[in-house]
């Protein structure tokens, strides 16, 4: 039994049941035993790998994807290069070098805020970003006001989620027990749900019975908050997770333990807990905030449009095969179908009064 999943057994002991959404938020967020507080996850040694840690293409094009954005923002200076969930720096490495290579003046204008929680990996940021003087912040409402141009790469799908599941009595909320062995835990169906964002609207609300309908409500706050700050402020920002464009009914909570699917309810605070995203929720409150929203569109043909078969082919130009080969490896992994083309989508909110940026044509 992990130390948290002993905390847990001893708060279930004497308080009863925990909803899922307080599970997830206790195994990622616990100061002291949670997931992101104990580790870097990061890499093969570690349980995932992201877009970034795949190729220093996609980095390098967020990097000249914000350079354009700020020219068409009309090059405000200073203006905050924000990044949520920033991993190792290695996203944000990527996006500087390039971004000073096409466009030093907006390198020279940008202020670099890193919104970070887990002491491991601010250590790593600091080490791979010293020359670029970031700050950093517990939250985005910490960061300065002012023109901002901000990033989430697979940060919103670590957020917490509720589940609700229809029973024969309704919508009730999903919630963890201890299981009879007293060691482990389970999922039951508790009292009837009181979080009205969470009730299945449409098409979802006449699911069979047994099926489970999700909700973020940190998801949706966040885009809320972001909206607000660009609607005010100017600027845009670029979300980039897996999830689905419209709200559907269905249990994503899925972990990850050294690269591999595994039981959400065992090891906690062991193991990489995430749902998938719910685009059309976080549409629905930057809409509210005022943004305008862009997208969302497939990774793939995102990263297409910015040019990364161009970048690539430069990468491979007089590179040994073994490179060439695995160039086209991380190519085909980014924008593949059967990969994160399709499964992965990004988002981008804007100032209203912003025209589309580049990978978006001309729609909202």
């Amino acid at each position: 039994m992990t130390p948290l999943a002993g905390l847990i057994a001893e708060s279930l002991r004497a308080e009863g049941p925990m909803s899922v959404h307080d599970y997830m938020a206790l195994c990622i967020g616990h100061e002291r035993y949670g997931y992101y507080a104990t580790r870097d996850p990061l890499g093969p040694r570690g349980d995932f790998i992201t877009a970034t840690e795949v190729s220093q293409m996609f980095g390098e094009l967020i990097g000249m994807w914000c350079a354009d954005t700020w020219r068409r923002m009309g090059a405000p200076a200073p203006v905050r290069l924000v990044e949520l969930g920033p991993g190792r720096g290695t996203l944000m490495a990527d996006a500087l070098r390039a971004a000073h290579k096409v466009a030093p003046e907006f390198r020279r204008a940008l202020g670099v805020h890193l919104v970070e929680t887990s002491p491991v990996l601010r250590a790593a940021q600091r080490a791979r970003l010293a020359a670029a003087a970031p700050s950093w912040h517990a939250a985005l409402a910490e960061v300065p006001v002012g023109p901002t141009l901000l990033v989430a790469n697979e940060f919103f799908d670590a957020l917490p989620i509720r589940q609700v599941e229809r029973t024969c009595d309704g919508w009730r909320e999903r919630m963890i027990v201890l299981a009879a062995d007293g060691c482990g835990f389970r999922v039951t169906v508790g009292v009837p749900s009181v979080h009205g964002a969470a009730l299945p609207t449409g098409a979802a609300a006449d699911a069979p019975l047994g099926a489970v309908a999700e909700d973020c409500p940190a998801g949706s706050a966040c885009a809320g908050e972001i909206g607000r700050r660009v609607a005010a402020e100017g600027g845009a920002a670029l979300i980039i997770d897996y999830g689905y464009r419209a709200s559907a009914s269905g249990d994503t909570l899925q972990a990850v333990r050294h690269h591999r699917t595994t039981d959400p309810f065992a090891n906690p605070g062991a193991c990489d807990l995430t749902a998938h995203v719910d685009f059309a929720a976080l549409a629905r409150a930057a809409r509210e905030a005022g943004a305008r929203v862009h997208g969302p569109v497939d990774q793939g043909a995102f990263l297409m449009a910015l040019g990364i078969d161009a970048r690539a082919a430069t990468l491979k130009t007089d590179a040994a095969p073994v490179v060439a080969r695995a160039v086209d490896a991380a190519l085909a992994r980014l924008i593949g179908h059967e990969h994160m083309g399709t499964l992965f989508q990004v988002m981008a909110l804007t100032h209203p009064g912003m025209a589309a940026p580049e990978g978006f044509g001309d729609g909202a």
